[in-house]
């Protein structure tokens, strides 16, 4: 699947804070389940991915917010999230 050019530069500061080897951008599917059976992240990797991404695109993810599961579930509704939500431009 193709990424946009968000999804892209996201993907790649996902192998690079979390220190992701032998992955690059064009692997990961924006569909496919960033936790568990997808990416295999887990809770620890959320939150230096939403730290990493509040300071590059100024957009606040609280792990007490309800819809934060939705906004983590892919690369693609992470991408819709910080497009609506990004001060940094």
């Amino acid at each position: 699947m193709q990424l946009s050019k968000l999804e892209s530069e996201i993907a790649q500061l996902i192998i690079e804070s979390l220190n992701l080897e032998d992955v690059t951008p064009d692997q990961i599917d924006p569909e496919a389940p960033l936790f568990g059976d997808g990416l295999g992240l887990d809770s620890i990797d959320a939150l230096e991915l939403a730290l990493t991404l509040s300071r590059r695109y100024g957009v606040q993810i609280k792990s007490d917010d309800s819809n934060t599961r939705e906004i983590f579930a892919n690369l693609r509704s992470l991408a819709s999230h910080i497009e609506a939500n990004r001060t940094d431009t």
